[in-house]
């Protein structure tokens, strides 16, 4: 999974594709790269973040999601079930809700679409999920509440094939939560449901390396997406897709010998 983000501000790439010609050049290139899927998002989860209105968002996202669609499979990084709707309208075919049905006609959405779901951890909101994050066990936390959620969207009819879980790295939690999570992504994959992994240029990455520009932290990437495929994950969503993918494929080359 390919990142495009049409925002002002990112942590990794914030104004680089805030433009929409800038941003449908870039996830041109993603699927050139050999991505399988571009994750469109018009507004940003990092910390601290505010949120914007579904009108903006959509303003933002809607002609980026029409143009790639021609291209390669999209999905739509979104929590309002409203944006949601409109973009699977102009061919988005995944939906990639990192609050994991805040809003719960989000599931209805994706049920009554028949598209994918991947649903995310996080712990508090953009603004404040990195103040404090605490947790008493937060492995089992984390994939009890992921189980709770992907059980609540098959009950609105998802089927359980089209949903896809995600640790929510980086999302309220601490580096030593992240490497947690990182260890025991089995826990994650034994539960039945596909799993993504978001790790890439993430902030803990930085505090592990000391390097301080996201964008110089694709090797640190490249090593948890090593590690997510040979644990079982099933989706790597990542900036650098090159990069992802020597990594994928060296990892599961290894795995399956």
């Amino acid at each position: 999974m390919g990142v495009v983000n049409v925002t002002p501000d990112s942590f990794s790439d914030g104004g680089l594709y805030a433009d929409g010609a800038a941003a449908i050049a870039h996830g041109r290139s993603l699927f050139a790269e050999g991505a399988d899927l571009v994750d469109v998002g018009g507004e940003s989860t990092r910390p601290g973040a505010g949120a914007v209105t579904a009108d903006q968002e959509l303003e933002r996202v809607h002609p980026v999601i029409a143009e790639l669609a021609a291209v390669g499979p999209v999905s739509v990084d979104t929590s309002k079930a409203e944006v949601a709707a409109a973009a699977i309208a102009v061919g988005a075919e995944v939906i990639n809700d990192v609050t994991s049905l805040s809003e719960p006609a989000m599931a209805d959405v994706a049920a009554a679409s028949g598209v994918g779901l991947v649903l995310m951890h996080m712990q508090g909101t953009p603004r404040t999920m990195q103040d404090d994050p605490q947790y008493t066990d937060v492995v089992e936390e984390v994939v009890s509440l992921l189980v709770d959620r992907a059980r609540t969207a098959e009950d609105a009819g998802v089927q359980a094939s089209k949903i896809s879980i995600d640790p929510g790295i980086g999302f309220g939690k601490s580096v030593d939560h992240n490497l947690e999570l990182l260890a025991n992504l089995d826990r994650l994959v034994a539960t039945g449901y596909a799993v993504t992994l978001g790790t890439s240029r993430k902030r803990f990455l930085g505090a592990l390396t000391g390097i301080q520009a996201a964008a110089d932290r694709d090797a640190a990437t490249a090593a948890t997406v090593a590690l997510g495929v040979a644990a079982g994950v099933g989706v790597v969503r990542v900036h650098n897709v090159a990069m992802g993918l020597q990594a994928a494929r060296t990892a599961s080359a290894i795995v399956n010998a």
